[in-house]
């Protein structure tokens, strides 16, 4: 989960296929399905030890002592695994792993993200185990295979446990050889018996993990330390908004901090949680002297971030913003800005949003709080629009509640102005969805009369909205960005693979915080 570098890779040239940038936006599926692949030959790692550990307790011998890691016959297995240390290692790897694994579930992240994040960051606990597991020299291979090959017989061995010895050594030896014997008798064959000339030696394998996962490691190391130290100085706090329907923005300052539309950064509060930190999409990206998106500087720039007040973290960092947590509407003057915690942000790192821009076509839907990937986007289209290649917008927006739309409601009107100031109304078609009817008169306001007239009772659609897009963008590529709901994404994928008689081609890009 290196972010800086899939940063890296997406924002840059070294990534010019658009197929291969969704595939960096899978980045979190891998690093689940490594994760369940750990788990799954986890588990046939030790099955196959504890049957090991079985035979070498009841098929004792005292033939290959070397080799036997029981002290004698029938002793139990179960105990003296924990003797040796390879074994105490093991356990302890498959605990950490049982931890990370169970934590990692859908219902406890969601109950208590806490359990969560601190029984992760075992990872380099159980690292540290991988790297020093194979140090025991339980495993190991033969080196003398030339002298003493599998299967071989040995003369001295045989006659002395009383084993009878092939016809061929009952023949008399000659009294005399033509040549002289060599330095290192060598194993010979004569009559298929294999004959060898040493007893069997051992020697433990020599530790290879950290061939393997020290490149990974020091990469993932030298990325949090690069992380650590551009994240050192805390933002400027500028102000806090609190929004209807539990939604808090929250608008800062930064110096050398550049970002693009529909990327998202890690906030963290040492006074909510001294290890905890959650990523947010940035909603504003402006900077006080460049009025163009286009061009990004390295002077002072504000941004902002709207957050959903839905657990502990969010509610204890309410409480520590806010004032009065009855107000409304809290915007506070500089002088009262010590006031604040100390807050640092991670970032700004890449996501699929930022490819909206890059379509001629898009469809971007929302569900809920998770039009902020999209705010941003529409904020960049208010400032210019020209400089991109984008040239229709669908802008689908899903909520329950109706208050929801007021979060970015003037938003939405003062760009749909601006369009048609520039003689561009179809640049963007806006449909707003309403799920629940309750409520449904609060929601008349004459300075969203634009809203009002684009707003929709019930869900959209899905099917008919593709038809009607492919047939008004034939031949061409459609752009599908999602952030919401899993039932919303997994009908907007299917769509977006079917096939349509247009020949319009949609290309689906899920939102995915890595």
């Amino acid at each position: 989960m290196c972010r800086i570098l899939l940063a890296f890779l997406r924002g840059s040239q070294k990534v010019a296929s658009r197929k291969t940038r969704r595939l960096l936006d899978k980045s979190k599926t891998f690093h689940v399905t490594c994760g369940v692949t750990i788990c799954a030959f986890s588990v046939l790692h030790v099955a196959a030890h504890l049957v090991n550990v079985l035979n070498f307790s009841v098929n004792y011998t005292e033939e290959f002592l070397a080799l036997n890691a029981a002290n004698y016959r029938g002793e139990v297995g179960d105990l003296f695994i924990f003797i040796f240390f390879p074994g105490l290692t093991g356990v302890l790897m498959v605990l950490v792993l049982f931890l990370m694994c169970t934590a990692s579930t859908y219902a406890i992240r969601l109950s208590n993200y806490d359990i969560f994040w601190y029984t992760h960051s075992l990872f380099f606990v159980f690292y540290v185990l991988l790297l020093v597991h194979v140090s025991g020299g339980v495993l190991k291979y033969q080196i003398n295979l030339e002298e003493h090959p599998p299967g071989c017989f040995h003369p001295n061995t045989t006659l002395q446990e009383d084993i009878p010895a092939p016809g061929i050594l009952e023949e008399p030896f000659p009294e005399y050889t033509p040549e002289p014997f060599p330095a290192e008798p060598e194993p010979f064959v004569q009559n298929n018996v294999r004959i060898c000339t040493q007893e069997p030696k051992f020697q433990s394998h020599f530790p290879e993990t950290w061939l393997w996962i020290s490149g990974p490691l020091c990469l993932y190391c030298a990325e949090r330390l690069y992380r650590y130290i551009r994240s050192y100085k805390p933002v400027t706090i500028t102000s806090v908004i609190s929004h209807p329907s539990n939604v808090l923005e929250l608008r800062m300052r930064k110096e050398n901090f550049k970002a693009k539309p529909g990327q998202y950064i890690i906030l963290h509060c040492p006074r909510v949680s001294a290890l905890e930190s959650h990523p947010f999409t940035l909603t504003l990206v402006r900077n006080p002297f460049t009025l163009s998106y286009c061009i990004l500087s390295n002077t002072k720039a504000t941004f902002g971030v709207h957050l959903k007040i839905v657990g502990d973290w969010t509610e204890r960092f309410q409480d520590l913003l806010l004032l009065h947590s009855n107000q409304d509407t809290e915007i506070l003057p500089n002088f009262q800005q010590r006031n604040y915690p100390k807050l640092y942000i991670d970032g700004p790192f890449g996501s699929p949003s930022e490819e909206s821009l890059n379509y001629e076509v898009s469809l971007c839907v929302a569900g809920g709080i998770g039009v902020t990937p999209f705010a941003s986007i529409l904020n960049t289209l208010l400032d210019d629009w020209q400089c991109y290649k984008l040239r229709r917008l669908y802008f689908i927006w899903v909520c329950r509640e109706i208050q929801s739309f007021r979060w970015f409601a003037d938003l939405l009107c003062m760009l749909h102005n601006k369009l048609w100031q520039e003689n561009r109304p179809d640049y963007i078609n806006i449909q707003l969805y309403l799920s629940q009817t309750d409520g449904i008169q609060k929601i008349i306001d004459e300075k969203y009369q634009v809203l009002n007239a684009r707003l929709l009772i019930g869900r959209p659609r899905w099917k008919l909205l593709f038809d009607e897009i492919a047939k008004c963008n034939r031949q061409k590529t459609v752009g599908v960005f999602c952030c919401g709901p899993n039932e919303i994404s997994k009908v907007l994928h299917k769509l977006s693979n079917s096939s349509n008689s247009y020949g319009t081609r949609f290309e689906y890009n899920k939102e995915s915080f890595s």
